[in-house]
């Protein structure tokens, strides 16, 4: 197991790379917009299950022989961040279930698997992800001790502080949704939204 020494320097150390907007933070601020808090669970569900493969690996050692193949991550950087794009150019243009209506009562709803899949995609293909990762886990692991229990501890709080940033991203997006559906600016939302959405799917193929 870890000391409390060890956790009281990662939690805040994590908490703060956590709360820096990137891609998986932007992507659950459009969703809260667009989809709501409660839909938007639905990414950060396969966003945490790709946060945990890549912390396990990361951990194991195994993400040192993953980027020296970057293949892979090309593969999966320019499919997901090419479906990003798509929806995103879809939002902008108000058409497509991720995109709001012009009678905002009458929300569209992605499908759950789609949210899942967006959120698994974005972590899994994040090159940065996997490279930080393997930076921030070894100094905190003790070779004294078994590597399990202690990357199971690791991997437990990491996932717990990513899931209470993503629901404040996605609360945020809500809250800008009331705020310019009060001036009925439903083009405008799809715009932002679709715009950020590009952001991110262009943020990923590229990155």
């Amino acid at each position: 197991m870890l000391s409390a020494a060890t956790l009281s320097v990662f939690v805040p150390t994590f908490m703060l790379v956590s709360l820096t907007p990137g891609m998986c933070m932007t992507l659950a601020m459009v969703l809260g917009m667009t989809q709501g808090v409660r839909r938007t669970l639905w990414m950060m569900a396969g966003e945490l299950l790709g946060v945990g493969l890549v912390a396990a690996a990361a951990g194991a050692g195994v993400a040192a022989l993953m980027l020296k193949s970057p293949t892979v991550f090309v593969l999966f950087k320019w499919l997901g961040g090419a479906y990003l794009v798509y929806l995103g150019v879809m939002m902008w243009r108000s058409r497509g279930r991720m995109a709001i209506p012009d009678e905002l009562q009458d929300r569209q709803r992605a499908a759950p698997g789609a949210l899942w899949m967006q959120g698994f995609m974005t972590a899994i293909a994040n090159p940065k992800g996997w490279a930080f990762l393997m930076v921030l886990l070894p100094p905190f692991l003790d070779d004294g001790r078994a590597l399990a229990p202690q990357l199971a501890v690791l991997i437990a709080v990491i996932l717990a502080i990513e899931f209470v940033c993503l629901l404040l991203y996605a609360t945020g997006g809500k809250t800008l949704r009331r705020l310019l559906a009060r001036n009925a600016s439903v083009r405008l939302m799809n715009r932002l939204s679709g715009t950020l959405m590009v952001g991110v799917g262009l943020w990923l193929a590229l990155s």
